[in-house]
């Protein structure tokens, strides 16, 4: 049986199916035309190193293309490929009005017509440029995925990244590239992103190449952050791909974690600002410790229908939130750059339309997804976030 609240929102979400998909047709128009900032600054372009000021950070959670995630991009690029621009088109405006966007692609991309589902997965290529297009700059790409295609997978996946114009950590085609984080600008600070996975679904390393994907090591993870400091990081984010499948809590070894990772210092300052966390398939708690927010998990953005390990379908697999960050600049050269606001956007994947939706924009027009926002609420609070700051954003 589902949890009275994943059975109580899956009741909502229904009763107003119907006017949800009216509803985002509308929204979509609109965020489809909506305008953005441009992409983030790399941090080698040219006039890169402005004054500092603050800056707004968000992060999103898992995008795993099913096979009707598939089919639906198809349809909606019109027999022209695969589109997926409008599917995220409905968190385009939260997501392209950031300085900076981080999103974690948990597939790796196919040969041409050579496309996937569960268990193996195998997406198009054609979701990198829907991410550009949305407003992210990085994503990581360290997940239990990331071996589904072996060498090739990796190299495609990161090419076509690159062509899109957005950055990554977390797998690599060289050596030089597996110690490389993903390194951009915002508000005048150079942030370093570093990704890691807890592991592979059983897959080992193609042969000679053990770097193609980083696996979560916590001495390995505090070294990289010191390295990336040492090399100019003002701010230094670590994804993790980490946790309990379909376990709201975060579990034992998350905690422990993210209680180490965030207690490490050098001459004081601590060596992670933010960790990002991924896998479980649903909402897990927003939490600061040591006083460095971690979210264990945001969820899937993108999944198509979800069923928990007792077979069941289970709406939470299409839940997940945005994280929304304001970093300050330090008011001393040497200290860390401050998260001055803390912030989740409740995110809702509408299976009917295909569409990600910005749950509190959708109630506000009418739909009928109070009980998903109610859920979500109550698990990103669930561990006390609220008293250190972290709002619903509104």
């Amino acid at each position: 049986m589902l949890p009275t609240t994943a059975r109580s929102a899956r009741r909502g979400t229904r009763r107003g199916a119907a006017a949800l998909t009216a509803l985002l047709a509308i929204l979509g128009a609109v965020s489809c035309d909506a305008p953005g900032r441009g992409p983030a600054t790399p941090s080698s372009a040219p006039g890169a190193h402005a004054a500092p000021h603050a800056f707004t950070l968000v992060a999103s959670g898992d995008v795993l293309p099913h096979t009707s995630i598939i089919a639906r991009a198809e349809e909606d690029a019109g027999g022209d490929g695969y589109d997926f621009r409008p599917m995220l088109a409905g968190v385009r405006p939260v997501v392209s009005r950031a300085d900076l966007a981080i999103c974690h692609m948990e597939t790796v991309y196919g040969a041409p017509g050579d496309y996937s589902g569960y268990p193996d997965f195998k997406s198009p290529p054609q979701v990198a440029a829907g991410l550009r297009a949305t407003g992210y700059d990085s994503c990581s790409t360290a997940s239990n995925h990331t071996l589904d295609d072996g060498a090739p997978g990796i190299a495609r996946t990161l090419g076509a990244l690159d062509r899109a114009g957005v950055a990554h950590a977390g797998s690599a085609r060289t050596a030089a590239e597996s110690r490389a984080p993903a390194r951009l600008r915002a508000g005048g600070a150079e942030i370093a992103q570093l990704a890691y996975t807890y592991g592979t679904n059983g897959y080992r390393p193609p042969h000679g190449k053990p770097w193609s994907v980083n696996l979560i090591d916590r001495r390995r993870i505090v070294a990289d952050a010191r390295a990336a400091r040492r090399a100019g990081a003002d701010v230094v984010v670590v994804s993790l791909h980490w946790g309990t499948e379909w376990q709201d809590e975060p579990d034992a070894r998350q905690l422990r974690l993210g209680r180490q990772l965030t207690a490490s210092r050098t001459h004081g300052r601590p060596d992670i600002d933010l960790i990002l966390g991924t896998h479980a398939h649903v909402p897990q708690a927003y939490e600061k410790v040591h006083g460095t927010w971690i979210i264990y998990g945001m969820g899937d953005q993108i999944a198509g229908e979800m069923f928990n390990p007792d077979g069941e379908q289970d709406d939470r697999g299409n839940m997940s939130t945005l994280g929304r960050f304001t970093f300050a600049p330090p008011a001393r050269a040497g200290e860390r750059w401050r998260v001055t606001r803390a912030e989740f956007v409740p995110q809702w994947f509408d299976l009917g339309s295909g569409r990600v939706v910005d749950v509190s924009r959708a109630i506000a027009s009418g739909a009928d997804l109070e009980s998903v926002r109610d859920r979500i609420r109550r698990v990103v609070l669930s561990r006390g976030a609220a008293q250190d700051g972290l709002v619903m954003a509104r």
